[in-house]
């Protein structure tokens, strides 16, 4: 068995080469997923935020309003290491217990840890392979112009907002360049994945 640490930067295309790993047998966990299972109303974590950010981050049934929060704590670096001092735990503590799940249930896997802050959390220490998903910043610019149907400079906010794509590299021990087709990317991700397959065995 081999787990490798997937992240990216925002728009860089990591969920596309995360589904292109899954679709080729690797086995994913998804961080994003469980950290919204973890806020789940009257779970722990729930109570946490809803005590430290107040009842205006619910939706009317009561679960998380993710777009509010993300609203409240954008921008505002004490706001946002409260909040992942209450969900990174978490998701680290279910991250482990899915591992042991699937190392019992099905030995021998490729294991992707698909986290967007992978590094940020410090989730990428012991991995042997972190796998950054990355684009030059113009090209993120771009795609979150079009995604989002925000402005440049909007846009350039949002990624300024996350640790620099090019520092993230020094962290990476595999970089897939999406810049280029959907081919060309989905071709980079399958060698990625052959290469792993290689060193579990």
């Amino acid at each position: 068995m081999i787990i490798a640490g997937l992240t990216g930067g925002i728009a860089t295309g990591k969920s596309t080469v995360s589904s292109f790993l899954g679709e080729a047998g690797a086995v994913i966990i998804d961080a994003d997923a469980i950290a919204r299972d973890v806020v789940i109303k009257d779970l722990p974590a729930w109570h946490e935020i809803v005590k430290t950010f107040g009842k205006d981050v619910l939706l009317p049934d009561g679960e998380i309003d993710r777009a509010r929060l993300g609203g409240i704590i954008f921008g505002d670096s004490s706001k946002k290491e409260i909040l992942n001092g209450i969900v990174h735990p978490r998701v680290i503590r279910k991250v482990a217990e899915q591992i042991d799940k699937i190392q019992n249930e099905i030995p021998g896997s490729i294991i992707i840890l698909d986290v967007p802050l992978l590094i940020e959390a410090g989730m990428n220490t012991g991995l042997k392979e972190v796998i950054l998903v990355y684009t030059p910043e113009d090209i993120q610019i771009k795609r979150l112009v079009e995604r989002d149907k925000i402005s440049d400079e909007e846009a350039l906010l949002k990624i300024r907002s996350q640790m620099p794509i090019e520092k993230k590299k020094e962290f990476a021990t595999i970089i897939i360049d999406n810049s280029g087709t959907i081919e060309e990317t989905k071709r980079r991700a399958l060698e990625v994945l052959n290469r792993l397959r290689k060193k579990a065995f």
